[in-house]
C-alpha cells in the first residue's frame, strides 16, 4: 500500500524517536514472557496426558491380566465339572502345573458344595485352612450361590487371608444349578499380584496405590518424592470389584518430561529483541543522514511515476476498445499474429474463438443503444475473468468478441475453454434495472489446421460461427473442410431471399390438430415453406435464421398473416370454414409497434372473425422485454385474436407470464413427446404441464405425436389436442382440403371417437 507523504513523515518522525529502541526491546520481552508462559502451560498439559496414558496402560494390562488368571481358574472348573471323578492326585497334579505357569497364584482350592475347603496346593504352609468354610458370612454366601446359579466366577474384596497378608480370591463354580459340584478357588496375595499386574516400562517412576471402595488395600512406593500435585485416578474394570487406580510421578519423571523450549525461547526473543533495539539505533543514525536524500528521491519518484502512468495511458487508448476496456481489433490480430509465429517455433496449436451476442440486434434497436453499450460492457467485464497468460479477449466490434487461446496441446483444451465462456453467460444480466438472458454462438478455428496465418484463421472463425447460427443458436461450431462453400451457398441464399417476396416464392403447409376430447379436426397451423426456384422446397430453418439477420423477418411475417387470412377467407362457406389457423411470430415481429394494426387489417381485408386465428410465440419470447410484450399481446387478445405458447417447457423455469399474459393455449414442446411412454420423468412432466394449464384454464396442445401410445397416453392424462406425423404432416391448402373430402383424417378422427367407418 502506498503512503502519503504526510504519513511517511509522520512514521519516520515515531522510528526516529528517542524511546523508540526502548520500546521495542519491552514488546519483545512482554512477547517473550507470554510465549514462555503459554509454553511452559502447554507443557504442563502434555506431561499430564502422558501421566494419564501411563495410568491408562496400566490399568488396561492389570484387567486384561487379572481377567486372563480369572478365565485359567474357570477352565479348571470346567475340567474339574466334566469329569467329577477325577481324582485328588491328578487334580494336585494339575493344580501345581497352573502354580508353576503362572506363578500368581498363592493357594489353588477345591471347595465343595456345602462351602468347605476340601482340596488345597500347596498343602505346605495352608493347612490351617483345610476344612475353612468360605461362606463365613451372609454376603459371602450370597455371592457364592449367584455364582453357582449364573455360572460366572465371583471375585472377594480383599481379605485378610488365614494364612496371613492381605488378598482375594476368585471362586469358578464347578457346574451350575442342581449339576454343581462346588467352586476352584484362586487365591493371590495382594503384593503378588499387584507386582505381577502392574508391570510397567517406568513402574519405578510412579507411586501406585490401588483403592477399594474408598480405601487404599495397596500401595507401590518406589521413590520418596511423589509430587502429589500431579496425580491421576482411573477405575479399574473388573467384574463385582469396585478397584481404582492411582498414579503419582516422581520429581525425575516430571523433570524428564519437561522440555526446554520454554526457556530457550525466551531466551531467544529477549536476544532478538536486544540485536533488533541496537539495530533500531543504527538504523535512526542512518535515517537521519539520509532524510535530505529521500525527500529529493521521493520527489524524483513521483515525476516518474507521473510519466510512466501517461505513457501507458497513451499505449492503453491506442490497444484497448474505450466501451468494453478490452483490446481492440488492431492491437488484437497483432498480438495473434505474434502468437501464430511463436506457435510455429514451439510446434503447438492456436485457438481463435469468434463470439457473437444471440439477437443483440434486436434488443439494442427495441431497447436503444444505451442499453446496448451497457450490456456490451457487462459481457466484456465477464469475458475478461477469463484471461491469463494462455487467454486473451478483445472486443471486435458490433456483437462480437475474439478469444485466442495459445499453448494449445489438444483439442480438450479448447472444448474446456469453450465450457468457460458458456458459464460466463449462465447468469442473466442486469441491465438498467431489467434482467434478460443473453446467450452467445461461438465459432472456432484452429491453427494450423483452419490457417496458417491470422487473417484467415479470422476469416474461417467467422465461417463457423455463421455456420454454428444455422444451427440455432447458443452453441459452437469448429471450421471444417468444405464449410467455405457452404458459407458461400449461405451468402447466395441469402441474396434470394430478398427477392422470394416481390417473385411470390412463398407457401404455407398446414399441419392438422386433433381435438382429443370430441376426435375432431378443429384447426391447424400454418408453417411457411420457400419454394425455391432452383434449390426446391426449403424448409424454415433453411432461411428463418437469414431473414431474422437481415431484418426481412418483418415483411415475411406480414405476408404469412395475410395469406392466413385469404385461406381462411377461401375456406368460407365450405365445410372447412370451421377451422381455425395458427401462424408463428418471431420476436421481432412483436417488437413492431405496428403489428397488432397489421394483423387487424389483414382480418378486416379478408372479412375474417379474429378468433379463427391464433398467434403462436415461444417461451423465449414471452419473457423477453416483459413490460413492451404485455402490452402487445394485450392488445391482440383484446382484438380477439387467440395466443398460444409454442414449444413450452424448454429453457426457462419462471411461470410467472403464464399469470401475467393473456394466454389461452399451451402447446408442449416435441422432446417432451418423442419418449414419453419409454421415460417417467417426460410422462410425469407431462402430466404436470397439462394440470397446471387446466388449472389455469388454459387448453393444451401436445407437438410431435408419432405414435398410437403416445397419444393414448395424452388422451389418458387430459390433453385437449394433438399435432404430429400420426394425424398428418404439414401438407398443402389442397392436399389438407383433398384429406378431409376423402376421409382419410375423418377415419382416423373416428378411430378416436370410438366409431366404425
Amino acid at each position: 500500500m502506498e503512503h502519503s507523504p504526510v504519513k511517511g513523515r509522520l512514521f519516520l518522525k515515531r522510528i526516529l524517536h528517542p524511546a523508540f529502541p526502548v520500546v521495542i526491546f519491552l514488546v519483545f520481552l512482554i512477547t517473550a514472557s507470554g510465549l514462555r508462559y503459554g509454553l511452559t502451560h502447554q507443557y504442563t498439559e502434555q506431561i499430564q496426558a502422558n501421566l494419564e496414558n501411563e495410568a491408562q496402560s496400566m490399568a488396561h494390562n492389570l484387567e486384561w491380566e487379572f481377567k486372563a488368571h480369572a478365565s485359567a481358574i474357570q477352565r479348571m472348573a470346567m475340567r474339574l465339572a466334566a469329569d467329577p471323578n477325577t481324582p485328588e492326585s491328578e487334580w494336585r497334579r494339575d493344580a501345581r502345573n497352573y502354580l508353576d505357569d503362572f506363578r500368581i497364584y498363592t493357594v489353588i482350592e477345591w471347595i465343595d458344595r456345602d462351602y468347605f475347603i476340601r482340596w488345597l496346593e500347596p498343602f505346605s504352609l495352608n493347612e490351617a485352612v483345610l476344612g475353612f468354610n468360605v461362606a463365613f458370612n451372609e454376603h459371602r454366601q450370597q455371592a457364592l450361590e449367584a455364582a453357582r446359579t449364573s455360572g460366572h466366577y465371583d471375585i472377594s474384596d480383599v481379605l485378610e487371608l488365614r494364612q496371613g497378608g492381605k488378598g482375594i480370591v476368585i471362586y469358578a463354580p464347578v457346574g451350575t444349578g442342581p449339576d454343581n459340584n462346588g467352586f476352584i478357588a484362586g487365591v493371590f496375595r495382594m503384593e503378588i499380584l499387584a507386582r505381577e499386574l502392574l508391570a510397567t516400562r517406568e513402574q519405578a517412576a510412579f507411586r501406585i496405590v490401588l483403592s477399594s471402595n474408598g480405601g487404599p488395600v495397596y500401595t507401590q512406593d518406589s521413590h520418596q518424592n511423589a509430587d502429589n500435585s500431579m496425580s491421576y485416578t482411573l477405575p479399574i474394570n473388573l467384574p463385582t470389584l469396585d478397584w481404582q487406580l492411582t498414579l503419582e510421578p516422581s520429581q525425575a519423571w516430571i523433570d524428564k518430561q519437561r522440555s526446554p523450549w520454554p526457556r530457550w525461547t525466551f531466551v531467544a526473543l529477549l536476544f532478538m529483541g536486544l540485536v533488533t533495539s541496537i539495530a533500531t539505533l543504527l538504523l535512526q543514525l542512518m535515517l537521519k543522514r539520509n532524510q535530505d536524500f529521500l525527500a529529493t528521491r521521493r520527489e524524483l519518484d513521483v515525476e516518474i511515476a507521473q510519466r510512466k502512468t501517461i505513457q501507458q495511458d497513451l499505449m492503453r487508448l491506442e490497444s484497448t476498445d474505450v466501451l468494453t476496456g478490452l483490446a481492440n481489433r488492431r492491437f488484437f490480430m497483432e498480438d495473434l499474429a505474434h502468437a501464430l509465429t511463436l506457435a510455429d517455433r514451439q510446434m503447438r496449436q492456436v485457438a481463435l474463438v469468434m463470439l457473437d451476442l444471440d439477437r443483440f440486434q434486436m434488443l439494442n434497436d427495441s431497447l436503444g443503444h444505451q442499453f446496448g453499450d451497457e450490456l456490451l460492457a457487462q459481457v466484456a467485464k465477464r469475458l475478461n475473468q477469463l484471461s491469463d497468460e494462455r487467454v486473451s479477449a478483445a472486443y471486435s466490434g458490433g456483437d462480437e468478441f475474439m478469444i485466442c487461446q495459445q499453448y494449445v496441446e489438444d483439442i480438450d483444451d479448447v472444448i474446456h475453454l469453450l465450457g468457460l465462456i458458456k458459464q460466463c453467460f449462465e447468469a442473466p444480466f442486469d441491465v438498467q434495472g431489467e434482467v434478460h438472458s443473453i446467450t452467445a454462438t461461438l465459432g472456432v478455428a484452429v491453427y494450423p489446421q483452419s490457417g496458417t496465418d491470422a487473417d484467415t484463421l479470422l476469416r474461417n472463425a467467422d465461417i463457423a460461427l455463421y455456420r454454428a447460427k444455422d444451427q440455432g443458436r447458443n452453441t459452437y461450431q469448429f471450421y471444417t473442410e468444405g464449410m467455405q462453400e457452404r458459407e458461400v451457398m449461405r451468402l447466395e441464399l441469402e441474396k434470394d431471399l430478398s427477392q422470394a417476396l416481390a417473385n411470390n416464392e412463398f407457401v404455407l403447409h398446414y399441419q392438422p390438430q386433433l381435438n382429443l376430447n370430441n376426435g375432431e379436426i378443429t384447426s391447424v397451423e400454418a408453417l411457411i415453406r420457400w419454394q425455391h426456384p432452383r434449390r426446391g422446397l426449403l424448409a424454415p430453418g433453411e432461411f428463418i435464421p437469414l431473414a431474422e439477420e437481415s431484418g426481412r423477418i418483418t415483411d415475411i411475417g406480414h405476408w404469412v398473416v395475410m395469406a392466413a387470412c385469404r385461406q381462411l377467407a377461401a375456406w368460407k362457406d365450405t365445410r372447412f370454414e370451421h377451422l381455425r389457423v395458427a401462424v408463428n411470430l418471431s420476436g421481432r415481429e412483436l417488437d413492431n409497434e405496428h403489428l397488432v394494426d397489421h394483423i387487424r387489417d389483414a382480418l378486416n381485408a379478408e372479412g375474417i372473425p379474429p378468433e379463427r386465428l391464433e398467434v403462436e410465440l415461444t417461451e423465449e419470447i414471452f419473457i423477453q422485454n416483459i413490460e413492451r410484450n404485455r402490452d402487445q399481446l394485450s392488445r391482440l387478445h383484446d382484438l380477439g385474436v387467440h395466443l398460444a405458447i409454442d414449444d413450452f417447457g424448454v429453457g426457462y423455469s419462471s411461470l410467472a407470464y403464464l399469470r401475467d399474459f393473456p394466454v389461452d393455449l399451451l402447446k408442449i414442446d416435441r422432446s417432451f413427446i418423442t419418449e414419453v411412454t419409454e421415460r417417467h420423468d417426460d410422462a410425469v412432466i407431462t402430466r404436470a404441464v397439462i394440470n397446471l394449464a387446466h388449472n389455469l384454464g388454459l387448453r393444451v396442445v401436445a407437438e410431435g405425436v408419432e405414435t398410437q401410445a403416445q397419444l393414448d397416453l395424452l388422451k389418458g392424462q387430459g390433453c385437449n389436442m394433438a399435432q404430429g406425423y400420426l394425424i398428418s404432416r404439414p401438407v398443402p391448402a389442397a392436399e389438407l382440403e383433398q384429406a378431409l373430402v376423402g376421409g382419410t383424417l375423418d377415419k382416423f378422427a373416428a378411430t378416436e371417437r370410438g366409431l366404425e367407418i
